[in-house]
């Protein structure tokens, strides 16, 4: 499992247990996070997400309720209000993964810890929640737009991409390597 994938996981696990049992549930973050991964990378993105989205979560409420107009958010699975609060924090991160990485990984979590309709629910408000999210300007309408997570090279295992972070292009297999052309990309 990728390591962002495998902390958004533990985050949802964390954040669930802290909407049922309360505040006081945070102290034990830190050895929740210990007993769970060995990894520090996946602990502290893990606790950056748990802190962040708990923290926002009257904020994302907020937003949640303005587009889930016939739901109640105390009526929600309680996996899938966690996950939207995580996955809406996760979208206001100024350097998260883009926000198609963000909604399709909150998808899979929905499909796998709540219900079988978790994940259209979960798309849906998303995607309303992303360009709501543009049009206040909280997400740069160029960041919406990306589709591959340079940041995480498990999800973006593209020659192309670790040219642009200064290592040596990869061939692919198919002769010369290739390097990234930005303005191609549509990148400036």
């Amino acid at each position: 499992m990728r390591k962002r994938t495998r902390a958004r996981e533990l985050a949802l696990q964390f954040l669930y247990q802290l909407d049922v049992a309360g505040d006081e549930s945070l102290a034990g973050l830190n050895s929740f996070l210990t007993e769970e991964t060995k990894d520090a990378d996946v602990r502290r993105f893990a606790h950056t997400l748990v802190q962040g989205a708990w923290g926002a979560r009257e904020a994302s409420d907020v937003l949640i309720r303005r587009i889930a107009k016939n739901w109640d958010i105390g009526r929600m699975a309680a996996v899938d209000r966690n996950v939207l609060r995580l996955a809406i924090f996760e979208l206001r991160m100024p350097d998260a993964a883009p926000p198609k990485v963000v909604i399709n990984e909150a998808i899979e979590l929905g499909k796998r810890y709540s219900t079988q309709h978790s994940g259209k629910f979960i798309n849906g408000i998303l995607d309303k929640a992303k360009e709501t999210m543009i049009e206040a300007g909280e997400l740069s309408p160029v960041r919406a737009s990306l589709e591959v997570d340079p940041e995480n090279a498990e999800t973006a295992d593209d020659p192309r991409l670790a040219a642009e972070e200064g290592e040596a292009p990869r061939d692919s297999g198919g002769g010369e390597p290739e390097t990234k052309n930005p303005a191609a990309a549509g990148v400036s």
